[in-house]
């Protein structure tokens, strides 16, 4: 199986060439990339710059001997009120940025991009299952032109009326298994984030199992405290990994195995390049432990 990370950290604390550099250096096969929002409304991946960035980071990767195994486009994908600016200005900016990650995903060889499906809870007069199928519909022709699939991923909001992270759009296995069997397998797949299984009162092993085989194809690995979205290091939460991997196991799952550990969440290193390293030392070492776990489940089937 496959060992990958997220760039959102590596790039900013060591900048595209020697975040490759460390990726590789500690241990990982390949990079899951994200075209966040601070990220792509930088001036390298504007309309006018993108492709001469995705060169550059091409020739880096191919260097290193890593590649991009898939990524991850902005979000919200929509929006309904109103922040710093109108969900009618936000949503009319938010469209071409997801157009243009998905451009850039291909042009990196990624063989998925995860898009969020849109949270539309607040809207009661809104069908939200017809509009997802729409919005994912719409770029179909996108996927075909650059040879990728839409991955969706189960997703949870946090309640200001109850004061917790409560279930939304996609959050449970069943519902992203729905999703999936309404769109064309040709074009989307599935990305399960175990850490937000937890959020929302279904251990990830069963939203696993719910899914299947067929569906599931990607992963996002972090660990919690199963009440907040902490992004950590597994065993350093509460999951059960152990469950977790046997459950890839049972459903012979062929996909990569991709960390979404946020860092700056725990202010690692606090700009320490070579604390902020160990840590990914850790992370990578963390991951072959886990996926020799699976290949020993997979043993005694």
């Amino acid at each position: 199986m496959i060992l990958s990370t997220t760039t959102r950290q590596l790039f900013s604390e060591f900048g595209y060439q020697k975040g490759i550099e460390v990726a590789k250096e500690c241990g990982f096969d390949a990079i899951d990339i994200g075209f966040m929002r601070d990220i792509i409304e930088n001036e390298e991946f504007s309309e006018q710059n993108y492709e001469k960035t995705c060169d550059m980071l091409l020739k880096e990767v191919k260097n290193s001997g890593l590649y991009f195994n898939q990524a991850h486009a902005p979000y919200p994908s929509m929006r309904f009120r109103n922040t710093h600016e109108t969900a009618e200005e936000y949503n009319k900016r938010i469209k071409p940025h997801i157009v243009r990650s998905i451009k850039m995903a291909g042009i990196l060889g990624a063989k998925q991009i995860v898009v969020h499906p849109i949270d539309a809870t607040s809207r009661p007069d809104i069908n939200q299952k017809e509009l997802n199928l729409e919005f994912f519909n719409s770029l179909v022709p996108l996927c075909r032109e650059f040879n990728i699939k839409i991955a969706i991923e189960n997703m949870w909001k946090y309640s200001s009326e109850f004061g917790r992270i409560v279930a939304n759009v996609c959050s449970f296995g069943r519902e992203l298994a729905d999703y999936f069997d309404a769109l064309d397998e040709r074009y989307f797949t599935v990305c399960l984030d175990v850490g937000h299984s937890s959020l929302v009162g279904q251990h990830a092993h069963e939203a696993i199992y719910e899914l299947g085989n067929k569906r599931l194809t990607a992963l996002h690995i972090h660990d919690n405290d199963l009440n907040n979205d902490l992004h950590t290091i597994p065993y350093f939460g509460k999951m059960d990994w152990s469950a977790i991997m046997k459950a890839l196991a049972d459903i012979a799952y062929k996909g990569d195995f991709t960390f979404e550990v946020l860092t700056d969440s725990f202010k690692i290193g606090r700009g320490n390049k070579e604390l902020t390293k160990k840590y990914y030392e850790l992370l990578a070492l963390t991951g072959k432990e886990l996926i020799k776990q699976f290949e020993e489940y997979k043993n005694e089937m």
